[in-house]
């Protein structure tokens, strides 16, 4: 059993405040106070307190937050880690709070809203402000969380929030676009999740953007995450209604209904042409490489958590959402539109399909999640 303050060598050699205690001549009290509340310790004594740590090699453990408000972590919460949308966010977040001298603490939150408001609520007390890329939370337990601590969504947009999103209307537009000069007078989109507020940014902007070249679209929404998988079964329907042009909801999506046309047997430019959204590093490696939207992930990121530290430094948040610009990267997977080879068989609709609750919520959201 042991009694009174453990001693170095007690916890693996690495000194306590008790041992910064006896080396400055004061009680542990005080240490405590020195590194939270530096102001209600006299300057002189709190300088010896500092300079025992320093020579005993004390370290506070800002991690834990036990000795003071600033835990010197930021959290990342991200919907899925294996999906490669989130590598570039991670890596700019991962940037820039090793620049700012913060650690960033990681977590997936398994596609669900109740397992991420689980994990931030266990999280709260660890770090000083939040980062919620892509977040399947409802917009009031966003708010909720936000006015407890700091915090910033990415690839999400509500009001009354510190946001950064990227520019979807013009991505969209510029892939209609480019199917449609390239011949092509209808455009099949793959769906991605119903609960995405993206989701319903993408489907709304296309069917905007088809009305005034009169492009017609259609709506396929696969069931399942928007994965390969998910996209490589979704391909064998598009082959069934005709389609010459896809445009799916992100590169996971685009990537696995090229895999599937493949595999029925047609061809990538020849027979479809297929876009993606996101420009992950897949995308240049597919064969044939992926036509897609690219937008600026890292900074993405590392925007996310600049702005969160601002906050957490006093800043008050303008109320405005940060729109980081997207562009059209063009690969070899479209082509000029040709008839299809089952087109006479198949008897495509027409028209706009209905559309999904993401979809119609798009500008508005209200319980929707992204990604």
């Amino acid at each position: 059993m042991l009694s009174g303050p453990p001693r170095v060598g007690d916890v693996g050699d690495r000194p306590t405040i008790y041992d910064v205690a006896r080396e400055a001549g004061v009680a542990a009290s005080t240490v405590s106070r020195a590194y939270a509340r530096p102001g209600r310790v006299n300057a002189e004594t709190a300088r010896a307190i500092f300079a025992a740590a320093e020579r005993i090699g004390y370290r506070v453990n800002r991690i834990t937050g036990s000795l003071g408000r600033q835990t010197g972590a930021v959290a990342l919460m991200v919907s899925d880690i294996t999906n490669p949308f989130y590598g570039e966010i991670i890596k700019g977040a991962a940037e820039a709070v090793r620049q700012a001298g913060y650690a960033l603490l990681l977590s997936d939150t398994s596609e669900t809203g109740l397992v991420e408001r689980d994990v931030v609520e266990r999280t709260l007390d660890l770090v000083e402000g939040i980062v919620l890329a892509s977040s399947r939370m409802s917009d009031s337990a966003i708010r909720m969380i936000a006015k407890q601590k700091p915090l910033v969504l990415l690839n999400r947009q509500i009001s009354e929030t510190s946001c950064v999103v990227g520019d979807n209307p013009r991505g969209i537009r510029r892939a209609a676009e480019h199917l449609g000069m390239l011949g092509h007078d209808t455009i099949t989109y793959v769906a991605g999740p119903e609960a995405s507020w993206a989701e319903g940014m993408r489907w709304r902007a296309l069917r905007e953007a088809a009305h005034e070249p009169e492009l017609r679209v259609r709506r396929v929404d696969p069931r399942g995450d928007p994965t390969m998988r998910t996209g490589h079964a979704a391909a064998r329907r598009n082959v069934e209604e005709g389609a010459t042009a896809v445009l799916a909801y992100n590169d996971a999506l685009a990537i696995g209904v090229i895999k599937g046309l493949k595999r029925l047997g047609a061809a990538v430019p020849g027979d479809v042409s297929v876009v993606g959204f996101d420009n992950v590093l897949l995308a240049e490696v597919v064969d044939p490489p992926l036509t897609t939207v690219t937008a600026p992930m890292h900074t993405m990121g590392s925007a996310g958590v600049g702005n969160v530290l601002a906050l957490a430094a006093g800043a008050r948040s303008s109320g405005e959402t940060l729109v980081l610009p997207v562009q059209l990267v063009v690969r070899a997977s479209t082509g000029p539109c040709r008839p299809q080879r089952s087109r006479n068989s198949i008897s495509p609709a027409r028209g706009t399909t209905s559309v999904s609750g993401s979809a119609s919520n798009a500008a508005t959201s209200t319980d929707a999640g992204s990604r």
